[in-house]
């Protein structure tokens, strides 16, 4: 439904994005990884079924984001404080990174199928956290409190917060961080 949103989250698109993966690629070989898979991102992610939306850090970047996508600013906070606020005031959203290779348009065509019973849904990480985040309008206050980002308890840690309402969980998918990320990637595709 039109009335459904697809946020993707993103970082400017420069020299300096995705640190850990420029660790192990180096500087330029990340950015040139990360462009594309935004790219790559946003052309799964457009769809007549629901509205596209570039949730963008720093907020009022200048940089080459792809076209013809309306952005927001995520803000300040933490990850949770910048995730709720861009999922805040939406009847039925998914939230996707823009480090997953794996993604495609019929994942999130189910996600909004599984909002279609379920209060959230959640794409599981290999890495114990989670590439997408959905939810309709029985959502808890604080969906994203206590969570321990960019550990293996992410998911485990945000479920805790959805005791009591129905979940759906999509298929397991590998986010890209660290150069050791990137060949289990290229096998998803």
């Amino acid at each position: 439904m039109r009335g459904d949103t697809v946020i993707v989250f993103a970082r400017a698109p420069r020299l300096g994005v995705k640190k850990r993966l420029a660790r192990g690629i180096g500087a330029m070989a990340a950015l040139r990884f990360y462009r594309a898979q935004l790219a790559a991102t946003v052309r799964q992610a457009r769809d007549a079924r629901w509205r596209l939306v570039l949730a963008v850090t720093p907020d009022q970047a200048r940089a080459r984001w792809p076209r013809g996508v309306s952005r927001l600013g995520q803000g300040r906070g933490d990850l949770g404080q910048r995730m709720a606020r861009a999922l805040a005031g939406r009847r039925r959203a998914v939230l996707v990174g823009s480090d997953i290779p794996g993604l495609s348009r019929d994942d999130l065509a189910r996600a909004f199928r599984a909002l279609g019973r379920a209060d959230a849904v959640f794409g599981p990480a290999e890495d114990g956290g989670y590439w997408l985040v959905g939810y309709g309008p029985r959502r808890p206050a604080t969906p994203f409190a206590d969570v321990r980002w960019s550990s293996r308890h992410a998911l485990s840690d945000t479920l805790a917060n959805f005791a009591g309402r129905r979940v759906a969980l999509l298929r397991r998918l590998r986010d890209v961080d660290t150069a050791a990320d990137l060949p289990a990637s290229r096998r998803m595709r």
